[in-house]
């Protein structure tokens, strides 16, 4: 169904604008409260009095419950509605954050971290927002600036644990930041978003979206403790074997039911996979990126012979936050040539910036000035990458399935960044100084390289897809001739040398 022919809202409307500014602090909700604990893990081990692979799990934690809940999240916006769902959502997320500011205990600390999960249903359920109500001259750039605030907020939550836990503070104080601007986005989400009757029909695929969210548990505990546990390790091993087996499993479920989580024919939609490889990798840089920088600027050079001995508040505010306010200036930028030119194209400009941001973070890092390019050059990639998704998977799918596939993209995000955070730190553990107990410089060069690979895998993947769209275009043309023979064929016996009879 098209915009034009969506059913009378109820109620008065938002405009374009000021829909898509608040659905973009909604979203920011998201990935501010992902980010702002990254700085201060070892501040909630000591604090807690618990061991650093105890503390780990407060990411993890929050990983898993979006594996379990984002998809469902996204396909009851499909069929209820996209507003109570959103409001649900916010409501939950600020609960958790409560709890996460007055507890002193890791159990309940996790379970804060589970209830704050739900926020990562809210991207997909925006972009969904977007799809039913704006115009389509409008959508690419609407969906461009609500997605790229993603990455700025991931930027935004390190600044803002940088300001307010900088010299040993109480590991607590970030999440009040994540609490007001959970409170404002749930205020801005009751009196602008829509009212619109549901159009959708059927059900939610209850089985499948527990068997799909075992399985992605399965693989983030893969990827987010391997490094805890010992990549060999049984249970490492168990958890990896557990998730192909689990995850085939649904697929083959999937294909027998009538009205799936989602249809099997999406995931091997080529249009689709483009997309959710490109997140994948896009969150594995950026979470490789953070934490190189992070670790290595904040490094003693009297020790180690590299770092710049920067605080946890200089580490945030001089070297993340110019890319995040490049990020901010960049996003209707990037919306309007995502609108203008196509997915694929940008991520290709965007990802050669990338590339050559982790040039310079793998070979040359060694002053200050490189390392806050490199961190800019990055931010423009997850910048542009982040305007460009949405806009292809939405165009690849039906309009009643846009929540939940962009519930698969952004799970194919979030396994990323999960990647992307254990790759750095097991290179990083692994090349650690038996005499100072601090990584050696190589291992900042490894995490580089890392970049250095997502990155040319992501272009690998945006030229494919645009040979592949060309190649289909050209399928696809009709040839002139036969044009002309059909536009004629009414008005009688046809002569090629005569014209009409």
């Amino acid at each position: 169904m098209s915009v034009r022919e969506q059913p009378p809202v109820q109620g008065r409307a938002a405009g374009p604008v000021l829909l898509v500014l608040a659905l973009s602090l909604v979203v920011t909700t998201l990935s501010l409260l992902q980010s702002l604990v990254v700085p201060v893990l070892d501040r909630i081990a000591a604090q807690l009095d618990v061991s650093p692979s105890a503390a780990g799990w407060v990411l993890t934690a929050n990983l898993l419950a979006a594996a379990v809940l984002t998809p469902v999240l996204g396909r009851l916006g499909d069929l209820k509605g996209e507003r109570p769902v959103i409001i649900g959502i916010l409501v939950t997320v600020a609960v958790g954050t409560v709890l996460a500011i007055a507890t002193e205990s890791l159990p309940l600390l996790l379970l804060a971290r589970v209830l704050q999960g739900a926020s990562y249903g809210l991207f997909p359920l925006s972009i969904s927002v977007l799809r039913r109500e704006l115009p389509e001259r409008r959508l690419g750039m609407g969906m461009s600036v609500v997605s790229s605030t993603l990455g700025v907020g991931g930027v935004a939550g390190l600044v803002a644990t940088g300001l307010l836990a900088g010299d040993d503070a109480d590991y607590r104080r970030p999440f009040w930041i994540g609490l007001g601007i959970t409170v404002v986005a749930l205020v801005l989400a009751v009196r602008l978003l829509p009212r619109r009757p549901v159009t959708a029909s059927g059900g939610v695929d209850w089985w499948g979206a527990a068997v799909l969210g075992a399985g992605l548990s399965l693989l983030l505990l893969f990827v987010s403790q391997g490094n805890a546990w010992g990549w060999s390790s049984a249970p490492t091993l168990g958890c990896l074997a557990g998730a192909v087996v689990v995850l085939s499993g649904w697929t083959v479920l999937q294909r027998r039911l009538a009205a799936p989580l989602v249809r099997p024919a999406m995931l091997a939609d080529r249009r689709t996979i483009v997309p959710n490889v490109v997140g994948l990798l896009t969150g594995v840089a950026m979470f490789a990126s953070f934490l190189a920088v992070l670790q290595y600027v904040q490094s003693p050079t009297g020790i180690t012979g590299y770092g710049f001995d920067a605080t946890v508040l200089e580490a945030t505010v001089v070297y993340l936050l110019p890319g995040g306010v490049v990020g901010i200036l960049l996003a209707p930028f990037a919306g309007s040539v995502v609108t203008r030119f196509g997915g694929l194209p940008t991520l290709l400009v965007g990802w050669t910036f990338g590339l050559a941001g982790f040039v310079l973070l793998t070979w040359f890092r060694s002053e200050p000035w490189a390392v806050i390019a490199a961190g800019l050059l990055t931010q423009v990639a997850v910048t542009v990458a982040y305007a460009a998704l949405p806009s292809l998977v939405v165009q690849a799918v039906h309009e009643d399935e846009t929540g939940v596939a962009n519930a698969i993209n952004s799970i194919a995000r979030s396994v990323g960044q999960a990647l992307g955070s254990a790759v750095a730190v097991t290179l990083i553990a692994a090349h650690l100084d038996p005499g100072t107990g601090l990584p050696r410089d190589v291992a900042f060069t490894l995490v580089g390289a890392v970049g250095i690979g997502a990155a040319v895998a992501i272009l690998v993947a945006a030229l494919l897809g645009l040979r592949a769209d060309s190649r289909a275009a050209r399928q696809r043309r009709p040839d002139p001739l036969t044009e002309v023979e059909e536009a004629v064929a009414g008005a009688g016996e046809w002569s090629p040398v005569s014209g009409i009879r």
